[in-house]
């Protein structure tokens, strides 16, 4: 899809660019948040490494895609943390599973991933995942134009009947959207 402000330009979608909550650029995992998510998937039994990949899309609802170059030094540096065991399964597939240290290692940071899948099961992240199609390059900007309207219009007034009124278009914007369905 061509950029429609600068032809011959790609959009900003068409080149990768990442795209959540608020930002071009937010990450679904937080410094040290995928090692412990890998240690969650595999707790439950032996995985490898594109099985991992593809529960991880599916846990963030479409929006984090892990790649082979996060996954498997991922899985290297747990083996040589002793928190996983491999071993070669059928088909040439190399198998990981929790040892005693990765169950305790999920013990001692229960809360953070029970932070890290409720952060995926959240409106805030979920459903996201249509802004990387290229369809959607073309709703983008029409779409942060009526947010930075609907803000600017409550910022210049500190009336709560504003900010309800502004709401409510909001809502029968998103229902009518919705109604195309």
């Amino acid at each position: 899809m061509q950029n429609r402000r600068y032809p011959g330009r790609p959009t900003r979608l068409a080149g990768g660019g990442r795209f959540g909550p608020w930002s071009w650029e937010a990450r679904f995992f937080e410094r040290g948040e995928l090692p412990l998510a890998l240690l969650w998937l595999i707790q439950d039994g032996p995985r490898h490494g594109y099985e991992l990949m593809k529960f991880l899309e599916q846990r963030s609802g479409g929006l984090y895609s892990a790649s082979a170059g996060s996954i498997y030094p991922t899985l290297q540096q747990l083996q040589d943390q002793d928190l996983v065991t491999s071993q070669q399964a059928e088909g040439g597939k190399r198998s990981y599973s929790l040892t005693e240290s990765g169950r305790a290692k999920l013990q001692d940071e229960a809360e953070v991933v029970k932070a890290i899948w409720k952060r995926a099961e959240n409106d805030e992240w979920m459903g996201w995942d249509c802004a990387m199609k290229q369809e959607a390059a073309e709703v983008i900007r029409p779409a942060f134009r009526l947010m930075r309207a609907a803000l600017k219009s409550v910022a210049r007034t500190h009336d709560p009947e504003r900010a309800d009124n502004v709401r409510e278009i909001l809502t029968k914007a998103r229902m009518e959207i919705h109604g195309l369905d």
